[in-house]
């Protein structure tokens, strides 16, 4: 019998480590590991009593057994009865038949009821950083042949374990708040700085986006942000997010093109305890998580096909079953998708489900590149440059060279390059400044120069490798601009918007790069 016993309790006891271990919410996990305590060793009205904010009395935190009238009558004076003597002392306590012990109180009045047997009642102290915290207990129906004495030990492990989770948890509530607390100085710093989302840009597109933003935020639709890698797609998201009614509920983000098809559908929509091999216990989707709040599915078009008609029923229906379940979970959800390939296409190609795309493509946002954005480049340099100094503790600067180079660049990988680019030039900067030969080669032989004489000139001169070849390549490639737009401007008769529509360029670029070159019209303009 004494075998068996072991065996129950290590097995509930490995119940109950594998639930702290993947504990989220603090409540319905104490509760679980109570209901493990009635379900695996028939211990019954197990009850964690804990201390209140002000250290003055012990209420009930969790039971199994007990109703929500009882539970709201055990509150208990530090001293008092049976569990006060607990707290105090700190030592376990054995109460072998109810009804005849004056100091159990029985104040939940749980037992009134109950005739059968003879009812013992085991309480232990929980501890949490040396101090005492609490109080947990349960119900036995002894006969005179059975001994308390291997309970007081298994419980007295629990409740160890109880006060370490109950540590954990009070670590990272106060690390949240902390993080919470940082999260609202820098967006009230960005703010400020920048005025609208938390999105750098002033240009004509970006301002487009922010009027799109303000109109479909406060509203329940279904948003779609298209636009190249890099753009800035998940920061959208979070600014509609941030400007809807749902604002103080969860953001939950997933990228479909991360996972394989078999783990992203337990991703999204979770999965019971064995529905599949390794599904050690139940997972909530994120679904669920996002439940009142906002779910952004980045890489949609990466979605495959049958999660696609799943994807589908949740955004018609607003309910769903977890993987290898039966029952169904209603949820309140608002849609974000983004994507950086074209849906049309994808639909056309027989990839991409056309009732799902329209489902999507309720109001689409396009997300300008960096290259239609130029005007941004300045603001965006600045910030991230900013940004890293404050995390690296430098104090580096740019060269005017510098940045006018990077204002014609046209940056494939749009914002993240560009921040990326600068966190890297910070790092190894050692005379404080970001000069034009510190930039990777990969960059001068990607220059926009848009016409093909100054792309094949860029090419050559991004040939040359080395600290000194950069140097001279930042100097050819100035000087070869500087004929190419002079030569341009000469063909069109000096006329600044025909010289523009030649190379590619808008008219307020090519200005700049006269205004930069000092070139002048004979007779004047």
């Amino acid at each position: 019998m004494k075998n068996n016993l072991q065996t129950l309790e290590l097995r509930a006891l490995g119940e109950i480590c594998a639930l702290i271990g993947s504990a989220v919410h603090l409540d319905t996990t104490l509760s679980h590991i109570l209901r493990i305590l009635h379900e695996t060793l028939d211990m019954e009205r197990a009850t964690l009593l804990l201390l209140d904010r002000e250290g003055k009395r012990m209420s009930i935190r969790c039971s199994y057994g007990l109703t929500v009238e009882e539970e709201q009558r055990g509150v208990y004076e530090l001293g008092e009865g049976v569990c006060g003597k607990i707290f105090s002392s700190g030592f376990p306590f054995v109460v072998p038949d109810v009804h005849s012990e004056p100091l159990f109180l029985n104040r939940t009045k749980a037992r009134r009821q109950i005739s059968k047997g003879r009812i013992s009642f085991i309480g232990v102290p929980v501890v949490a950083g040396g101090k005492p915290v609490g109080v947990l207990s349960v119900d036995r129906l002894f006969g005179d042949e059975v001994s308390s004495e291997e309970d007081i030990r298994f419980l007295s492990v629990l409740a160890m374990l109880m006060g370490q989770f109950l540590l954990l948890h009070r670590a990272i509530s106060q690390k949240e708040a902390v993080l919470v607390e940082e999260n609202k100085s820098l967006k009230a710093e960005l703010h400020g700085r920048y005025n609208r989302h938390y999105i750098i840009g002033q240009s004509k597109g970006i301002q487009e986006v922010f009027r799109t933003i303000e109109k479909v935020g406060p509203s329940q639709a279904t948003a779609l942000i298209l636009g190249e890698s890099g753009t800035g797609k998940e920061l959208v998201a979070m600014a509609i997010h941030e400007a809807s009614p749902r604002k103080k509920q969860p953001f939950v983000k997933v990228n479909c093109a991360a996972l394989p098809e078999n783990l992203l559908e337990s991703e999204l929509f979770g999965h019971e305890k064995g529905a599949f091999t390794g599904a050690f216990q139940v997972r909530v989707g994120r679904f669920e998580l996002a439940h009142g709040g906002t779910l952004f599915l980045d890489e949609i078009g990466e979605l495959a096909l049958p999660l696609q008609a799943k994807l589908l029923r949740v955004i018609q229906e607003r309910e769903f079953e977890r993987l290898g379940g039966t029952r169904t979970i209603q949820v309140d959800v608002r849609i974000i998708a983004a994507t950086n390939v074209s849906l049309e296409q994808e639909v056309a190609a027989g990839s991409f489900r056309n009732d799902l795309y329209y489902r999507l493509n309720v109001v689409p946002i396009v997300l300008p590149p960096v290259r239609e954005r130029l005007d941004d480049v300045p603001l965006l340099l600045d910030h991230f440059l900013r940004a890293s100094n404050r995390r690296n503790d430098k104090k580096v600067r740019m060269t005017k060279e510098f940045l006018d180079f990077l204002v014609g660049y046209d940056w494939p990988g749009n914002v993240r390059q560009i921040q990326n680019v600068v966190e890297r030039l910070v790092i190894l900067a050692d005379d404080g400044l970001m000069k034009v030969e510190d930039l990777p080669d990969d960059m001068f032989q990607r220059s926009k120069e848009p016409s093909a004489s100054m792309s094949g000139g860029v090419e050559k001169c991004g040939a040359e490798s080395g600290p000194e070849g950069r140097r001279r390549s930042g100097r050819v490639l100035k000087d070869l601009e500087r004929e190419e737009v002079e030569a341009a401007l000469i063909r069109n008769g000096w006329v600044k918007i025909r010289a523009a529509r030649e190379l590619g360029l808008t008219q307020r670029q090519i200005g700049y790069r006269i205004k930069k070159f000092g070139l002048k019209r004979p007779g004047g303009w």
